[in-house]
């Protein structure tokens, strides 16, 4: 176990010349598609204000202060209105999905799915759930009004799966294949592909312009910044030799991106523009999960190594305050309820999914799933449009 780096210490990264190309489109098993006929869904795009130099296309950004103006308390998309409320759980051991009411904690739905389902992740547009089968190489959509399963679409090792800004693009997290491929976001046909110098390429988040997206790589402990309009890699970054980073999330402002370490058991404080570390913040043992409260104010941090919470005030970007999962436990990946009263992550290791007040931190159920629970889904989630993983959202 790498030990701690000292607390909110810059220290130089290495930033590279691009690495990374973009191959030639591949050609879907029914007709060839190209980038030109990769359209845009619903939201509409709107002419950018408020942010320099946006990527066309990307719907408004109305408060430049806080990119997540959109994800409040129960400000849920018309889209998803009359949707009813779920949590998602891919059983990575299992090859199941459990579908759970989160307003009884009852298991209302349970179904197969390929290999090694790894995260459950809603479309741009917030009309499908996307199960990303990694060893099974298939993405299964969930109609999140039945909760039903529907059939199996064929792509290369989707360990998980984003959207770009635009809604242009899908881009698969081809984590065995070391690289990022680049998708059709209605039909999930392949485009594109960008090799990574790096492995285990898994999680990611957006700049505020949405010009980029910093991505971590597990395996080597390696951050790669990359250009979302070339596909080009251009920035790598080494954390240190021992670290493990995993999700990312930007911080309401734009201006920092903050890295889960499971080795470093904390969070980095990444300049997403210079691509430089500014800042490490200790939490705990196993840092995994990020996930930013509704009123933007706190991020929550799961520590998977001790069973806890970690509570970051964005604002002074020091930890408030722990929670303890009474009897210990996994907390992995997950998300907020649509009021922001509950967080839901899964328990890794412990074959459980966890539902904790936000309110004062106390543990208000488990719910027995099947085995290795990861990225679990809780839907609909405030927000006009998702960038993918578990719910990120704008």
């Amino acid at each position: 176990m790498a030990a701690h780096p000292a607390a909110t210490t810059p220290s130089a990264a290495t930033s590279t010349p691009s690495v990374g190309r973009t191959s030639a489109p591949v050609a879907s098993p029914s007709a060839p598609i190209t980038d030109s006929t990769v359209a845009s869904p619903d939201p509409v795009a709107s002419p950018i204000s408020g942010v320099i130099d946006a990527l066309p296309g990307m719907p408004v950004v109305d408060d430049v202060t806080n990119v997540y103006s959109h994800d409040g308390a129960g400000m849920l998309s018309p889209t998803v209105a009359n949707m009813p409320n779920r949590i998602y759980v891919p059983n990575s051991v299992s090859n199941t999905v459990d579908v759970i009411d989160p307003s009884t904690g009852a298991i209302i739905n349970h179904f197969a799915v390929p290999a090694q389902p790894q995260h459950v992740v809603p479309s741009y547009d917030l009309k499908t759930l996307w199960v990303n089968s990694d060893i099974g190489n298939t993405l299964v959509p969930i109609d999140p009004m039945t909760g039903l399963p529907g059939k199996p679409v064929a792509v290369a090792d989707p360990y998980n799966l984003y959207f770009t800004p635009d809604g242009r693009y899908a881009i698969v997290m081809a984590e065995r294949l070391r690289r990022i491929d680049w998708l059709n976001p209605q039909t999930m046909a392949q485009v594109g592909s960008t090799p990574v110098p790096c492995k285990g390429v898994n999680h990611a988040d957006f700049s505020l312009n949405g010009r980029y997206f910093i991505v971590s790589c597990e395996f080597d402990g390696r951050l790669l910044k990359v250009d979302t309009e070339t596909h080009k890699v251009v920035g790598e970054m080494q954390l240190t030799a021992a670290a493990m980073p995993q999700d990312v999330k930007m911080s309401p402002d734009g201006k920092v991106f903050y890295i889960a370490d499971m080795q470093s058991n904390g969070v980095w404080e990444i300049d997403g523009e210079s691509f430089t570390k500014i800042g490490f913040i200790p939490t705990g043992k196993g840092a995994h999960g990020l996930y930013v409260s509704r009123d933007a104010s706190v991020m929550y941090v799961t520590n998977r190594g001790e069973g806890s919470i970690s509570l970051i005030d964005l604002a002074t970007r020091t930890v408030k305050t722990k929670w303890k999962i009474p009897g210990g436990g996994s907390p992995d990946m997950g998300g907020l309820s649509a009021d922001g009263t509950q967080l839901w992550v899964s328990g890794r290791y412990s074959g459980v999914v966890y539902d904790i007040s936000t309110v004062d931190g106390h543990l208000i159920r488990k719910v027995r799933v099947g085995s290795g629970p990861h990225g679990l889904c809780v839907y609909p989630q405030p927000g006009r449009y998702s960038l993918g993983h578990t719910g990120v959202f704008r």
